[in-house]
């Protein structure tokens, strides 16, 4: 029997894993530990399969994952810190076919861009808002945020969160899915393998969610930013078990699609 060769194993039907065609090859800058690597990994796959590369279009704003476009090759837009979801909505309006997301961290989204972000939920766009809570500014130096924990030091908080001062950490996941605009609102994150599929079906189910026209999709993954918290990427995941999950727990809080316009019109408030 001839001895069995590399080539005869690597061939298409043995595949059992392979890095996505949307993703480039330019190498990854983030942190050892880091979530972005991952989740941007989960919506290249997601993308591939949907077979919507052409169709779809990212906004990148201020943060860590300002450079996600170097990393998937689809068509994007850069926004100004915090103004994603407007960019988004602009470009949702003048192209409906199209499949629009926007990327943003807590920083990003639950502070400087908090108008923006309730504002288009609350419209019902039919984007897709992927927000990525690591409860810490990341980029711009390790700041205290609106989602950083009571107690959680921070550059700007060196001896822990104080509530009487800095007040409680914003769940505006929870916000969002009180909006009628939100159609699908759940929470996830990327920590083990079962949660990565968890958080893939959630991505899939927002991007397929777009083409149904029924509201906002809106995924929060709850993150570690060893780097900024200052330990390594393995007590970064236990910490966010013990301390970020009881606050903000993991699950789908609204599944369903926007709110209907007679609930809230002047005829029915006559009758």
């Amino acid at each position: 029997m001839a001895e069995l060769q590399i080539q005869d194993i690597i061939k298409p039907e043995n595949k059992v894993y392979g890095k996505s065609k949307i993703m480039t090859d330019t190498p990854l800058h983030y942190c050892y530990g880091c979530s972005h690597g991952v989740v941007h990994k989960l919506v290249a796959e997601v993308i591939e399969e949907l077979d919507i590369q052409e169709e779809t279009v990212g906004v990148a704003p201020v943060g860590c994952s300002v450079m996600m476009y170097n990393y998937l090759d689809i068509d994007w837009m850069e926004a100004a810190h915090g103004r994603a979801p407007a960019v988004a909505t602009g470009y949702k309006r003048v192209n409906p076919k199209k499949y629009v997301f926007s990327y943003q961290g807590d920083g990003d989204l639950a502070a400087i861009g908090t108008a923006e972000t309730m504002h288009a939920v609350n419209r019902g766009e039919n984007i897709v808002m992927i927000f990525i809570n690591n409860a810490i500014y990341g980029m711009t130096g390790g700041q205290m945020a609106p989602t950083t924990m009571i107690g959680q030091a921070t550059s700007t908080s060196p001896y822990g969160r104080n509530v009487d001062i800095n007040g409680y950490p914003l769940k505006i996941t929870e916000l969002v899915a009180h909006l009628p605009g939100a159609a699908y609102v759940t929470r996830q994150s990327v920590h083990t393998p079962a949660n990565v599929r968890k958080c893939k079906k959630a991505i899939k189910k927002a991007f397929e969610n777009s083409k149904k026209n029924i509201g906002t999709s809106f995924i929060e993954v709850v993150s570690t930013c060893n780097s900024g918290w200052k330990i390594d990427p393995v007590a970064a995941n236990k910490w966010m078990e013990e301390n970020m999950f009881p606050f903000y727990p993991l699950g789908d809080i609204k599944d369903g699609q926007r709110d209907s316009d007679e609930k809230y019109s002047v005829q029915k408030l006559k009758k």
